[in-house]
């Protein structure tokens, strides 16, 4: 094969609770991207969507992780010259929340591995698109590449060395409101609390513990119960709009919880029926509408695959 296009999907970081170390996909929205694979060494980026993003190997994360998939000593092993040019249309908007780098990030390295025979596991791939997130965030952080590459809901254990697990993915709706606004990951940790009482430090791991047991036995009451955040959320929440007013509606509206998806600005929350969900989305609709921020909403679902192939030559 010297073709592949694929999808990459978005991916909600942290699930409140989670720091860095929980992620979901998400059925939508995702980017679009195909990759061939050239005789000519390097990487050639090309993005036909309308974000202006950089489209040198070295300023573009797709890029940045495609040059370490090359540089492992397997690829080099292959004793062949090797090259990629990479088309991107991204759907996920830069700066939302919902996953955008790492999209780029993990599909361009799925891609690639396919197109090289799979030469290479899924840790690997997330290991490699890790160093997109780098460029993006300033930090190797896994909790979106992860769910990107695996599909469905995983949990992060450990980062040096590399351990993920994937959880049981239950069948719950997700609704989404983005506020068309940029929150950075770099800012977004910046002004974070370096340091913390060790009463909300116990109460963070029960409701992580919570959430986790919650996916695995697929109990939407104790998930609602574990969407809880009392270290990460009170800081950053001020830097998205009508935070509070949104979570509290949509949880008195029948929503199980939800919060920040990732670093923000975009806000999500979980429902068991998909008419709870639509009643939710109007209800984040209204806020936006009132106080005058221009905003995108999803009503989508836990993506159990990740990135898909959608076609290869």
């Amino acid at each position: 094969m010297k073709e592949i296009k694929i999808t990459a999907p978005a991916t909600i970081a942290n699930l409140v609770c989670g720091f860095d170390i929980l992620g979901m996909a998400l059925k939508a929205p995702y980017d679009e991207m195909t990759l061939s694979l050239s005789d000519d060494s390097g990487i050639r980026i090309r993005h036909t969507d309308d974000y202006n993003l950089p489209e040198s190997a070295e300023d573009n994360v797709a890029g940045v992780a495609l040059k370490a998939l090359m540089e492992d000593p397997i690829a080099v092993g292959l004793k062949k010259s090797i090259g990629f040019d990479l088309t991107v249309h991204k759907n996920i908007k830069p700066g939302s929340g919902l996953g955008s780098s790492a999209a780029s990030s993990a599909g361009a390295v799925f891609a690639a591995n396919h197109l090289l025979g799979n030469i290479f596991s899924k840790e690997d791939l997330v290991r490699f698109a890790m160093n997109g997130e780098k460029l993006a965030g300033g930090v190797k952080h896994a909790d979106n590449v992860s769910p990107c590459i695996f599909g469905g809901v995983t949990l992060i254990r450990s980062i040096f060395p590399l351990d993920i697990i994937p959880l049981n993915s239950p069948d719950l709706f997700v609704t989404i409101v983005h506020p068309q606004i940029e929150v950075r990951t770099s800012d977004a940790r910046q002004i974070l609390r370096k340091e913390v009482q060790l009463k909300d430090a116990i109460r963070q791991w029960g409701n992580i513990g919570g959430l986790i047991m919650g996916f695995t036995n697929n109990d939407p009451a104790l998930i609602g119960r574990s969407l809880e955040d009392v270290l990460i959320e009170p800081v950053r929440s001020i830097l998205i709009p009508a935070f509070d007013e949104v979570k509290q509606k949509c949880k008195e509206a029948g929503a199980l919880g939800g919060g920040i998806s990732g670093s923000g600005p975009s806000i999500f929350m979980m429902s068991e029926e998909e008419s709870t969900a639509k009643k939710i989305e109007e209800i984040m609709q209204k806020i936006y509408e009132q106080i005058g921020v221009e905003y995108k909403t999803y009503v989508t679902g836990i993506n159990p695959e990740g990135v898909k192939i959608v076609e290869s030559w």
